[in-house]
């Protein structure tokens, strides 16, 4: 099983040195893939979580790939119905070309009304929006004369059972983020139902969780994966990989802005878990 980490792209803390530095102590430590989060249009729905600066993720890829040589770089998750599927489809098959065949692509339907509003973007249609640009990178990138990408690994991010319906209609990796472990069992066990439904295998998974390390055991019920003692994270990984992850991404941004002003916190704490993974 791999380990990720998701890296702010954004926040008072976040500019050019700090993300160099995220990237080297992410590779540094061994870990398999960095991936950074999307926004376009920092608005006041947007700013409650990830306030500016925000940092476009294929720009930002693009430039640590350069930094790097070795970790896989992704997007948790890439906005789908923000931009035009073909443009999508050219930056996501450059990049990859670009940095050696090193992009994994998540992909999700969005929730940030305002952000919709914006960019003129219908919310209702969001999840066709999102069916019509899967397709369309699929046919895109089917073009080796053009796009020379082959088809870039893509998963599916999201919660809801529409998520789980797509991943498993698809085929495509499912990419949960930040849950409780008794969710995401009860979840897993809805996507094998649907799978079963509909004639298809169970997708892979690919879990996003949560990284808050306590020196005291968290013991309430609505604890989520990734968040209590070393020895609570380390067995909330060890179930994930029991239950079939394929990869776990570890984000240990916590909600608060000035974090990012502070990214050694973070480091450390992906020092520790990176030592007793070793």
């Amino acid at each position: 099983m791999q380990i990720g980490v998701n890296v702010p792209n954004f926040g008072p803390g976040t500019d050019p040195e700090t993300l160099s530095r995220w990237a080297k102590t992410v590779e540094g430590l061994g870990f398999d893939l960095l991936m950074v989060s999307d926004h376009v249009a920092i608005t006041s729905d947007v700013a409650k979580q990830y306030p500016a600066p925000f940092y476009d993720p294929f720009t930002t890829l693009s430039w640590l790939a350069g930094l790097t040589t070795r970790v896989k770089l992704g997007t948790t998750v890439l906005i789908a119905p923000y931009r035009h599927p073909l443009l999508v489809a050219r930056m996501a098959a450059n990049l990859n070309q670009l940095s050696g065949g090193r992009l994994i692509l998540g992909v999700g339907v969005g929730w940030a009304r305002e952000e919709f509003d914006a960019l003129g973007v219908p919310f209702e249609r969001r999840g066709a929006l999102t069916d019509e640009l899967l397709e369309t990178l699929r046919t895109a990138w089917a073009d080796e004369a053009d796009y020379r990408s082959g088809q870039i690994p893509v998963w599916i991010g999201g919660n809801s059972d529409a998520g789980l319906r797509r991943a498993a209609r698809l085929g495509l990796p499912w990419h949960p983020l930040r849950f409780t472990m008794p969710w995401f069992r009860d979840a897993v066990d809805r996507l094998k139902g649907i799978a079963a439904e509909l004639g298809q295998p169970v997708p892979e998974l690919a879990p996003r969780i949560v990284l808050r390390l306590t020196r005291k055991p968290v013991d309430h019920p609505d604890r989520r994966a990734g968040e209590g003692t070393i020895e609570q994270v380390l067995d909330d990984i060890e179930q994930l990989r029991l239950a079939g992850a394929v990869t776990v991404v570890l984000d240990p941004y916590n909600g608060d802005p000035d974090e990012t002003l502070r990214p050694e916190v973070a480091w450390q704490a992906l020092a520790t878990v990176a030592a007793h993974l070793a």
